[in-house]
């Protein structure tokens, strides 16, 4: 069985095949996959909560976001503005 980290295909930019180590890594090879295919990808959310420390470690204060609806994430480039 493949590595799920792993791409088996070229990257949107034609890159060899390479692993993804984190959420970042996979944020940007979304972005640059639907950047300039005029695509969307919808989130429905609901009663979702998401703490955002401020600072590292268990006991850092927290900053409350409640997200309940719809996350809409489009992309664009130069061209498409």
């Amino acid at each position: 069985m493949a590595d799920p980290t792993t791409s088996q295909e070229p990257n949107p930019q034609g890159n060899e095949p390479h692993e993804i180590g984190n959420w970042a890594d996979l944020g940007q090879e979304m972005w640059a996959y639907l950047t300039g295919r005029g695509a969307a990808v919808n989130y429905e959310l609901v009663d979702m909560t998401v703490e955002v420390p401020r600072d590292i470690g268990p006991d850092a204060p927290r900053a409350i976001w409640k997200f309940n609806g719809t996350l809409r994430v489009t992309t664009s480039d130069d061209e498409n503005r």
